[in-house]
């Protein structure tokens, strides 16, 4: 089979480009959209759903909402992904799924920020309710099926190392493109109402994303470089096996633990800065985008590092590097340094842990399908990578659980504002804890036995061809190479 060119892995990391940035607009934009601050509402901004802590006194309706829909996300996760090895398109197992799914994806997110009611009303909770349902049902229709083909396009190491880092520059790019609405639509506000001028930009973002989604299935043939047979197993008991490798179930609970640590420094970002550091809120984007550049930088040095290093070894470091990281954050009101200095210093020491644990963990992943494939001659990649994205959304809900009940620590919690409340005395307990999770991912990955995957990947493919069959192999049959 055909290897990827350079060029061919760049197309096909401009469709993470386009998902990461309909992603980013849910994670930056759908509880302020819905729960406006009181800034906002006075520059026009509409309440459409009734705010507060309203539901069992500690989750607001839109909190309610989207922890019913990843609860619903987390049970898809595993059936696409069983439906995508079991595929047998004559398109490859993953292209058909990726188109289905692109425009839909798009269109859907444009439709969850316009809610059929200008006021408070259970219409809106109704609408919201559908169509983040449908968001999360199309996305993983889409990644699922796109993050297998990491193991199946990367033929050798550094293909894979190439891919994981291509997608990973595409992901912080999507990412900040998906906060370039706070910066437009305040251009639009005036001829347009404030409402709208966020959507507009919706709309535009929304249908670059398409044809960046659009992009890899129809400029590459899955076919040309992937010769796999489907999985014939069903969903219970691919999922049961992709647990029951060990060294996958290691990788898993490390990954959490990441999960929990990275997603506790995002959310409480903009809380640090305007809370900890005493600084304007707006300067986040501006601590987010340097931090991003400069992790950037770093990417080119990571392939490298990992041919000499090994995966295993630069990942604790990207866990001890994160760590630090959040100890310095920990330390912001004890007034050693100026809080701008401090900003400057957490970002700097982020950066590079950020483009170990941004690339090399998709690679790892990779690596266990493969070798698990050669070992029992199931192909069950997407499987792999839905497992690794349960572990994701997993690790984002307990650390939003975890940031709520840490930031309001010294705080009275007004039950009936849209906002956190949060304390100088809560986030350093959030810094902390967030600290205390990375020390733990990092020591849990030391029980990943690295050698062994890499030995089966190896032995399998420098063992000798089988002696021919005495009778013609017909023309159509499939290689023994993936």
């Amino acid at each position: 089979m055909k290897r990827l060119t350079k060029k061919q892995m760049i197309i096909f990391a401009v469709g993470q480009l386009g998902w990461s940035t309909l992603s980013g607009i849910i994670n930056a934009m759908l509880v302020t959209f819905y729960l406006p601050s009181s800034e906002n509402i006075e520059a026009g901004a509409i309440q459409f759903i009734k705010p507060g802590l309203i539901v069992f006194g500690v989750l607001t309706i839109l909190g309610l909402i989207t922890a019913a829909s990843r609860i619903f996300d987390a049970v898809t996760d595993p059936l696409i992904a069983n439906m995508s090895d079991r595929c047998k398109s004559k398109r490859g197992r993953r292209m058909p799924f990726m188109q289905i799914a692109a425009i839909p994806l798009a269109v859907v997110t444009v439709l969850l920020f316009c809610a059929p009611v200008n006021g408070v009303s259970a219409k809106n909770v109704v609408w919201v309710s559908v169509f983040i349902i449908l968001f999360y049902l199309f996305m993983t229709m889409y990644c699922t099926p796109y993050n297998a083909l990491i193991s199946e396009f990367g033929k050798t190491q550094d293909d894979r190392m190439f891919i994981s880092t291509a997608i990973s520059l595409t992901f912080f790019a999507g990412t900040l493109l998906a906060y370039s609405p706070m910066v437009f639509a305040g251009m639009l506000q005036g001829s347009v109402s404030f409402n709208m001028s966020y959507r507009i930009c919706f709309i535009v973002l929304a249908a670059v994303a398409a044809v960046c989604m659009l992009l890899p299935t129809f400029l590459l043939r899955e076919k040309d470089f992937v010769e796999t047979k489907p999985s014939g197993v069903n969903m219970f008991r691919a999922l049961g096996a992709t647990f029951k490798n060990r060294e996958f179930r290691v990788f898993v609970g490390s990954d959490v633990m990441y999960w929990i640590g990275l997603t506790l420094f995002q959310t409480g970002l903009p809380f640090f800065v305007q809370t900890s550091l005493k600084l304007d809120i707006s300067l986040t984007m501006y601590f987010m985008g340097g931090m991003t550049v400069l992790s950037a930088a770093f990417y080119p040095m990571v392939a490298g590092l990992t041919r000499k290093f090994g995966k295993k070894k630069l990942t604790i470091c990207g866990f001890l590097g994160l760590a630090l990281a959040y100890l310095i954050t920990a330390l912001i009101n004890v007034n050693i340094l100026p809080g701008a200095v401090f900003g400057v210093l957490i970002c700097v020491i982020a950066a590079f842990p950020m483009a170990l644990l941004g690339i090399i963990p998709q690679a790892i992943v990779a690596d266990v399908a493969e070798a698990d494939g050669r070992t029992t001659g199931e192909n069950k990649e997407g499987m792999f990578f839905a497992a690794r994205t349960f572990a994701m959304k997993w690790g984002q809900s307990i650390a939003m659980l975890v940031f709520t009940s840490l930031a309001i620590i010294g705080t009275t919690q007004n039950v009936n504002a849209n906002d956190i409340t949060a304390s100088p005395l809560g986030l350093r307990w959030v810094a902390i804890v967030a600290v205390a999770f990375c020390l733990l991912g990092a020591l849990l990955l030391t029980f990943y036995n690295e050698k062994k995957i890499m030995k089966t990947i190896v032995a399998d493919k420098t063992a000798p061809e089988p002696a021919p069959e005495t009778t013609a192999e017909p023309a159509d049959a499939p290689s023994e190479e993936n």
